[in-house]
């Protein structure tokens, strides 16, 4: 059975770290887990709420750190797999 909290915690009052982990936690529960088809519309409709604030939150932090040290900043690259 899912584990659908009863009242989670509102999104924005989440810091990074933890809608992060409730993000993880729901990708973690919806892949391993055979959930009833509405619990896991919830946990879906969680999950892209909490994507969407956690990309918020780094375009933020990316922001102010490009006012701290203005258009130096160097684009992070992944490395070639």
């Amino acid at each position: 059975m899912a584990k659908i909290k009863s009242s989670p915690k509102p999104v924005e009052e989440l810091t990074y770290e933890e809608a992060l982990a409730e993000l993880e936690q729901t990708v973690e529960t919806l892949e391993g887990e055979q959930n009833p088809l509405e619990d896991a519309m919830k946990l879906f409709e969680r999950g892209q709420v909490l994507a969407a604030y956690c990309g918020v939150l780094l375009e933020s932090a990316q922001l102010k750190v490009q006012k701290l040290v203005g258009e130096s900043v160097i684009p992070f690259e992944e490395e070639p797999e």
